[in-house]
């Protein structure tokens, strides 16, 4: 039934700034922006009324759509990533360290200090949570030499 997977998609409040962060820090490209507004937002996405800022960047052969709701009522906080329906995606990284050193100015944080998986087909791999200001988890993994 399902041929291939398209993209990932995160909501965004502040669709400049996290463009900027996916594309100058994090080194995507984007691909492409626009808006949408009226029925295909509206029985799509469930969101009625909203419009919505999009963009789309490719990162890591990953597809990755920012998008931007506005016209409708947002929650104060983000969900925690241990609450059912929540997602992630997960990168292999250089240097973990230090890319948690520069994803930091931006406001982003770890729940902890990155840990290493001690057994299995993992073994040695550094690995750590990375949450933005906005909500969106990345799990970042350090394969260990």
């Amino acid at each position: 039934m399902i041929k291939k997977a398209d993209h990932v998609g995160f909501s965004v409040k502040n669709i400049e700034k996290s463009l900027f962060f996916w594309t100058h820090i994090l080194g995507g490209e984007l691909l492409r922006e626009g808006k949408m507004s009226g029925p295909i937002i509206d029985e799509v996405t469930g969101a009625r009324g909203a419009d919505v800022r999009m963009a789309l960047l490719e990162l890591a052969g990953f597809k990755i759509e920012l998008l931007q709701y506005d016209n409708i009522k947002q929650p104060e906080e983000p969900s925690a990533p241990y609450i059912p329906g929540y997602a992630h995606l997960a990168f292999i990284v250089e240097d973990l360290d230090t890319l948690l050193s520069k994803v930091s100015e931006y406001g982003w944080k770890t729940p902890g200090k990155p840990q290493t998986v001690l057994s299995g087909p993992m073994q040695g791999t550094r690995v750590i949570y990375l949450q933005s200001p906005d909500g969106q988890t990345l799990e970042l993994m350090e394969r260990g030499q």
